[in-house]
């Protein structure tokens, strides 16, 4: 506790220390005079010399007591104090909507650790970076749903994305899961949510490594989300996500397994007609580097309004070492005048 009381110390005027360069002075100076107080007499012996009291092995203590004294009074002019600064952040914001693909095929390590993991952490590091914005995030893979409302509180954020789970938007259906990739309903989620805002800028961030691929229970399909989205002039950037294409193994009859040539799954005419459309980009994103990039360009193309207004606070703490002369020049004053007495 002391350690850190001492480390977080300023000093308002540290030229004062300067002053300490009297303490050796001093020190000089009182050694001289008591050599030259000494006298010196002829005895047939030292044995009566050599006896030493309390009182003579702390003869020097006033002395030490007057330094310290001296010391503190330094201390105290360079005005020692402890800083804190803060920082207020004010502006116009954008409000953001994460769209993210939670489907099986996001487990995928052809992008490590996984696809869903460098999403999860490049998303984080987009959050941290956007302190005047609303964001929220919405999940979709069989199905569609909100998982964090639009919220300037990034702690929130932040432990949401963490919490991103393969499947975590599979539907039910008939007592079984509901697979699929339900892009259309997940941009349709997205846009409702941004539909509420007052925000003068709105923006959708798209994630997803496939294609529409709907159960039945489709509601929307991803045409009739962008044309809501264009109609509330909501902005969509798309990703699409993955380095390798994906090959599908067939077993026909007797025949051994055989795989087919790989497919990309990532359907990139409807991520580009989506985002030209509302007047965003498309990017591809091969490795972890292209998804940090994708971001950060997304990042300098969407700017805030951000107005910083610092402030520095000073708890002042030279009484501290007022105090402590003080107590040292008392000390010094009673024992020089009771215990180290001296008699003409």
């Amino acid at each position: 506790m002391i350690y850190e009381w001492i480390t977080n110390m300023d000093f308002a005027f540290p030229l004062a220390f300067g002053l300490l360069v009297l303490l050796p002075v001093l020190i000089f100076w009182y050694i001289k005079k008591n050599n030259q107080q000494q006298t010196s007499i002829v005895v047939t012996t030292i044995h009566a010399f050599t006896v030493k009291s309390w009182k003579n092995r702390f003869r020097h203590l006033p002395f030490i007591l007057r330094l310290l004294t001296l010391a503190c009074l330094i201390l105290a002019l360079a005005r020692p104090q402890k800083r804190n600064d803060e920082q207020r952040t004010e502006g116009e914001g954008i409000d953001i909507v994460l769209c993210m693909d939670v489907s099986g095929s996001m487990g995928e390590r052809d992008i490590l650790p996984s696809r869903m993991e460098a999403a999860k952490e490049v998303a984080i590091d987009f959050v941290q970076k956007r302190p005047v914005d609303r964001i929220g995030i919405v999940v979709f893979s069989g199905e569609s749903f909100t998982l964090c409302p639009i919220t300037a509180d990034k702690e929130i954020l932040i432990a949401q994305i963490q919490s991103l789970s393969l499947r975590m938007a599979y539907g039910t259906e008939g007592g079984g899961l509901l697979r699929g990739t339900v892009i259309g309903e997940g941009l349709a989620t997205a846009v409702d949510r941004l539909s509420k805002s007052d925000a003068k800028s709105k923006v959708i961030i798209l994630i997803t490594d496939g294609k529409e691929d709907a159960p039945d229970t489709r509601l929307i399909d991803p045409l009739t989300a962008l044309e809501i989205a264009k109609t509330k002039e909501i902005k969509v950037y798309t990703i699409g996500m993955g380095a390798t294409p994906t090959k599908i193994v067939e077993i026909s009859g007797n025949e051994p397994a055989r795989k087919n040539p790989a497919i990309d799954f990532i359907d990139e005419a409807l991520l580009q007609k989506i985002a030209e459309q509302t007047a965003g980009k498309y990017f591809r994103a091969r490795d972890k580097d292209a998804l940090k990039n994708t971001y950060s360009q997304i990042d300098q193309m969407e700017k805030s309004k951000v107005e910083l207004e610092s402030f520095k606070r000073f708890e002042e703490r030279y009484l501290v070492f007022v105090l402590a002369a003080l107590v040292f020049l008392f000390i010094e004053i009673i024992i020089r005048f009771t215990i180290f007495r001296r008699f003409p």
